[in-house]
């Protein structure tokens, strides 16, 4: 899918930011992991809010998550969005510890509570973009 076939408003990368974009844009979901203390981290930033190091790699994920938070959108502010309405917009805590926000793609939202188990795709929009969208996941949480 190209720029011009994409109908919602896409990101203006840039930075680190640019960076994460291109990997997912690639079909790989990586995040930022300080080599001196092992924390992840996301949004992309050039220092540890842990222990301050400068020194990071990008990591690739596993691509699991549960749901943080979520809200249903059932009028669209931005009128792209209005055909897609109502849909989930969702928090999902990585299996790495860091969170993304992104929309829930083919699954019912009345099936979302804290703890649900997710997956994490992504949609290739170009050589610089690829936009994470997260899937009810067949695994469900343990309840111990």
């Amino acid at each position: 899918m190209t720029k011009d076939q994409w109908p919602q408003p896409l990101p203006k990368p840039v930075g680190l930011n640019a960076e994460w974009y291109r990997f997912c844009a690639r079909g790989e979901l990586r995040f930022q992991r300080c080599s001196s203390c092992g924390a992840w981290r996301h949004p992309p930033r050039v220092l540890c809010a842990a222990c301050g190091s400068a020194e990071w790699t990008w990591e690739l994920s596993s691509g699991t998550a549960t749901v943080f938070s979520w809200t249903v959108t059932h009028q669209a502010i931005y009128p792209a969005f209005a055909e897609v309405a109502p849909y989930a917009v969702v928090i999902a805590e990585m299996g790495e510890g860091v969170r993304i926000v992104s929309n829930l793609r083919d699954g019912d939202p009345a099936a979302l509570a804290l703890g649900v188990a997710l997956n994490v795709e992504i949609d290739r929009v170009n050589d610089d973009i690829g936009l994470p969208y997260v899937r009810l996941s067949d695994v469900r949480p343990s309840t111990s």
